[in-house]
């Protein structure tokens, strides 16, 4: 019965179109519903049914998602980026710089790692009395003392910032006197700076003396000249420093320019996290303009009652 309803309606189209199809066998609502392929399943059917009703038209596809980047794709991107930070910010930010000796006991000792600010000298700030600062030999200082030869990943680690620096002609040293200042030291001390005096207990090394009683530099009185520095270790007694370098091309003194800059925080090892301030004694006013200007000031203090003392014994006289 159902095969002969389809060939009636098929038979029959003009005339039927338009009126309900009657059930007529247990095919019947597939037959119809499909117009012209009786033979489609009805899963067929209903899955192209849905496609008609979503939106889309014949032959249209779902939009497919975007497939995720392999992370070894990505791994060799992230590592550039990461070196190309690290390399910026050794050379414009901090760096990283190891203590080779035991001249700045007991502030760091011989294998600390310190971090150096080398950002605010971009901006024009130079070292200030008390700052411990890392330098490039200024000179020669390091003659005779041995050379480490660093292995090709220890070299490139801190050519990028990612170790301490491998480069051997930096120094690390305390800022005593800066340009204009007058630092002298007679006996053992104290150390003076335009005739103040400095009280280091707080920071040398336990035991030494401010000033070294010798005369290969230990006593001096040498005026800093302008964009120089003058600098001395916290272990006065086994610091090869400005005083022992007196022969040199800057008689003793370190150049601004060769300041790499300001060790701030001592990062390595653990135990040993700390911050490296300048010390309280140098808070003190030590500026060799403000002496010089002092007795000046008084000076005119003192010679305006004598002009005005004068001014009126000469209006007596005129009358």
């Amino acid at each position: 019965m159902g095969d002969v309803a389809v060939g009636a309606r098929s038979g029959h189209d003009g005339e039927d179109r338009g009126r309900p199809a009657e059930a007529t066998g247990p095919g019947a609502d597939g037959a119809v519903t499909s117009g012209r392929d009786s033979g489609r399943a009805d899963g067929d059917t209903a899955a192209g049914e849905q496609a008609r009703t979503d939106g889309q038209g014949p032959g249209d596809s779902a939009p497919k998602a975007n497939k995720a980047r392999s992370f070894w794709k990505e791994l060799p991107i992230l590592i550039g980026i990461a070196l190309v930070l690290a390399l910026l910010i050794k050379t414009f930010l901090v760096q990283a710089f190891s203590i080779p000796s035991d001249s700045m006991q007991n502030t760091l000792q011989q294998g600390d790692r310190v971090l150096v600010d080398k950002l605010t000298p971009w901006f024009g700030s130079e070292p200030e009395r008390g700052e411990v600062v890392v330098f490039h030999d200024p000179d020669n200082w390091l003659a005779g003392e041995p050379t480490p030869d660093p292995n090709v990943l220890q070299t490139f680690l801190s050519w990028i910032g990612l170790m301490p620096s491998a480069e051997e002609k930096d120094l690390i040293k305390r800022v005593v006197g800066v340009g204009g200042d007058t630092v002298e030291c007679k006996g053992t001390g104290p150390l003076k700076i335009n005739g103040k005096a400095l009280n280091e207990s707080s920071f040398i090394y336990p035991g030494d003396t401010p000033c070294t009683n010798d005369s290969d530099g230990g006593q001096f009185k040498v005026k800093v000249p302008k964009g120089y520095l003058w600098v001395m270790g916290d272990h006065r007694q086994n610091s090869r420093d400005s005083r022992y370098n007196q022969a040199d091309a800057n008689k003793g003194m370190v150049p601004v320019d060769k300041v790499v800059g300001r060790a701030v925080v001592v990062a390595w090892p653990v135990n040993r996290w700390d911050t490296l301030p300048v010390p309280d004694t140098f808070d003190q006013n030590l500026s060799a303009h403000a002496a010089a200007v002092a007795p000046s000031g008084l000076a005119l203090v003192g010679a305006v009652p004598l002009v005005l003392w004068r001014r009126k014994w000469a209006r007596k006289g005129s009358e």
